[in-house]
């Protein structure tokens, strides 16, 4: 048996409406993790589905528990197939965002798949449940054709991504020994182009936080008041207008890169966004002015207001808002330290006469680090000519996603280089209504990890 056998084989599978039927078993375990009465859902997708799916391809199942209760629990599965061979962690997230029940087009539910056209519909088909499963299928095919895999195989999936990943970093700490591979070859994210495999090897970083500023107890009848009190929402405002200007550029230098390696630049090049059907279209004059628009959002820094607030928006009263907050993200490259970036806003704020602006994050507030792998690190070299072998043309190769993940887990915790295959595109709906997959990536990703996984155990891998 070869691997134009295994190819054809899974192939089959997908065409035979083998993958839809595993997929749409997945989609229908409401294992959002956002809601806390759905958390029983969290330990079903790994106790009733992965896990059996797994012990039938012959690894060692083992789930666990949480170091951080507000986490999910987590599945480690491993199949050791010899001390000298390569092995390779696998990672996905079993759970998923709110459904938004009733918000669905055509009355869908989000726990029921669903095909019209080329589109499958559900929560969790793009993120991220589709994306592990087709690797994971991938790899049951190998085993079946050659009857081993040729490599040991490690495969994590958690159940808190989507809030977070609570818990990930001390869970992956105590068990470094358990999750020590010699690559990561994961799949989240979607590809650059819908109809062009992409590679990843890191992700911006994001860090989310607040600017508040609270001038007075209650407010004040604007035609009494007006002009005699301080308004808080213009006051943030204009203390916002100072950071970012009113094309999307960052006036704050440390809260900037220092330069995009030429490394970086020169993949840039060959790459290009381009969301597909129902993409947004990119504002061509946005952001760092003299960037592409693929060094924007893969070599840049962004500073978004993700929402604000003054007064009441609900019930709106003429009078002058005593407070207003504005919730805020960067998201950052690896050529800063994100620790310094609030008190760099602190000081920017002072400076320009905003002391009345508070900076401030949550205890728990969301971050995630930047990491990055450069294009001409050997893993890298390797993959890309596996995903050609199969597809007859190279992947476009990003040095980092736009987007995060807890990648630095992988790289920094457990130490090892990441690579990921993304088998969505961006305009797939992920966190809204109406996510979906399309037909022909998810069959490319199955001939593409297949080639992959079936190249892993048959060809001499970087050491």
């Amino acid at each position: 048996m070869s691997r134009k056998d295994a190819i054809t084989a899974i192939e089959n599978y997908f065409d035979g409406g083998g993958f839809f039927e595993d997929l749409a078993r997945r989609i229908a375990i409401p294992s959002t993790s956002q809601e806390p009465d759905k958390r029983p859902a969290l330990y079903a997708y790994l106790h009733d589905e992965i896990g059996p799916c797994l012990k039938k391809m012959g690894y060692q199942v083992t789930i666990h528990d949480n170091p951080n209760p507000k986490g999910g629990p987590f599945l480690i599965g491993d199949r050791h197939e010899g001390d000298d061979l390569t092995t390779v962690l696998t990672y996905g997230h079993g759970d998923v965002v709110r459904g938004l029940e009733g918000e669905w087009r055509d009355g869908r539910s989000p726990w029921i798949m669903e095909k019209e056209g080329d589109r499958w519909y559900g929560r969790g088909t793009a993120d991220n449940k589709g994306q592990h499963s087709i690797n994971i299928a991938a790899l049951a095919q190998v085993l079946e054709t050659r009857g081993h895999l040729g490599f040991n195989s490690r495969i994590l999936i958690e159940m808190s991504e989507e809030s977070g990943s609570a818990g990930l970093r001390e869970f992956c700490e105590a068990n470094r020994d358990a999750l020590a591979a010699d690559v990561l070859i994961g799949s989240d994210g979607p590809r650059l182009k819908p109809d062009t495999p992409t590679m990843f090897m890191g992700t911006r970083g994001a860090i989310n936080f607040e600017l508040t500023i609270n001038l007075r107890e209650g407010g004040h009848h604007s035609g009494n008041w007006g002009g005699l009190l301080s308004n808080a929402g213009i006051r943030l405002a204009n203390a916002i207008s100072t950071i970012v200007d009113k094309k999307g550029q960052i006036l704050v230098d440390a809260l900037k890169p220092v330069e995009i390696p030429e490394s970086v630049r020169a993949v840039l090049e060959k790459c290009t966004v381009d969301g597909g059907e129902n993409a947004p279209a990119i504002d061509p004059d946005w952001g760092e002015p003299g960037l592409s628009p693929e060094e924007q959002v893969f070599g840049w820094n962004s500073f978004e207001v993700l929402a604000m607030q003054a007064g009441n928006p609900q019930k709106v009263v003429n009078a002058v808002p005593p407070r207003a907050t504005a919730w805020c993200q960067i998201r950052f490259t690896v050529d800063r330290d994100p620790n310094t970036f609030l008190p760099a806003l602190r000081s920017h704020l002072d400076k320009h006469g905003f002391d009345d602006v508070a900076v401030g994050q949550e205890e728990d507030g969301f971050m995630m680090h930047a990491t990055r792998l450069l294009p001409d690190h050997p893993w890298v070299q390797w993959a890309a000519k596996a995903v050609e072998k199969t597809m007859g043309s190279a992947p476009m190769i990003v040095p980092n996603l736009g987007g995060s993940l807890p990648n630095d887990v992988f790289s920094d915790v457990i130490g090892m280089p990441t690579i990921w295959l993304p088998h969505s595109y961006s305009a797939c709906s992920q966190h809204a209504p109406n996510e979906h997959v399309l037909e022909p990536i998810m069959r490319e990703g199955l001939q593409m990890m297949t080639g992959l996984f079936w190249d892993m155990g048959a060809t001499e891998t970087p050491k």
